[in-house]
């Protein structure tokens, strides 16, 4: 399993603390990190395959001010692909009308064979960039029935489809940017957590310091952030994500397979 990590807010702040006390947990996580500053229009990325505690680009990185509106951040423990800086979230791809799409994952796919074609086209190897291919071709395929760009609204619908099929026997956590809108989705129990107060909306996978009000992310919904604002709320898709004996079975496979390879 992997940590992930959003602040948005409708003022550009300083994030350094948050995300050194986020980062402090790579010892737990320790096959890469990501962070990504969105700002104008620009998505601003770093990540590496090593340790966020060993990274002399990260320890750059944080020793100056960190200051955005929408910022995200990943430390990786590898469960789905090599530990390589194509594996590294967050992952982006644009779109046919040229928006940029950002996702960032806390999970596994276990059983969704529509992704399974991406495996040739994407630049590493996991789970995780395929969801997103997947999402963009969906996009894609929407924008060119309507024969033109999709509204917020419309884009979120999509998402809310999208994300109820993919979550059902599926470990989905999702952070997502599309240049407007921050989608956010959880459906494991006790893996995604907010506190909402004056600075914004920050959201991640552990409670980050001392405050008492952080609060779980209610499960099986997907929530659209604007500004520090929830805009949009789906229903309840109902299918939260239960460990069963074939998870488990599917981890010990993966973990022989890797064995014999090495």
């Amino acid at each position: 399993m992997c940590e992930i990590f959003c602040f948005n807010s409708d003022k550009p702040k300083q994030v350094n603390q948050c995300l050194e006390c986020f980062y402090n947990h790579s010892d737990e996580h320790p096959h890469g990190w990501g962070l990504a500053n969105m700002q104008s229009g620009e998505f601003n990325i770093n990540k590496e395959p090593v340790k966020a505690s060993c990274s002399e680009n990260l320890k750059n990185i944080l020793s100056n001010p960190v200051v955005g509106k929408n910022i995200f951040a990943h430390i990786r423990l590898a469960t789905v692909g090599e530990i390589i800086s194509p594996n590294c979230h967050p992952f982006i791809e644009a779109d046919d009308n040229n928006r940029s799409w950002m996702l960032i994952h806390n999970g596994t796919i276990f059983d969704y064979p529509l992704l399974d074609k991406y495996k040739d086209k994407e630049k590493g190897s996991t789970d995780s960039e395929r969801i997103l291919l997947y999402i963009v071709d969906r996009i894609n395929e929407f924008e060119h029935n309507k024969k033109s760009i999709s509204t917020i609204k419309e884009r979120f619908n999509l998402l809310t489809e999208i994300v109820a099929d993919l979550s059902r026997n599926n470990k989905l956590n999702l952070m997502i940017y599309d240049g407007d809108l921050t989608y956010i989705h959880s459906n494991m129990k006790d893996s995604l957590y907010y506190l909402k107060n004056d600075e914004g909306f920050l959201i991640a996978s552990t409670p980050l310091g001392d405050d008492e009000n952080w609060k779980p992310v209610e499960l099986n919904k997907l929530f659209g952030l604007i500004d520090g604002i929830i805009i949009f709320e789906s229903e309840d898709h109902g299918n939260e994500f239960v460990l069963t004996d074939e998870h488990i079975k599917f981890f010990e496979d993966k973990f022989a397979d890797e064995n014999h390879e090495n």
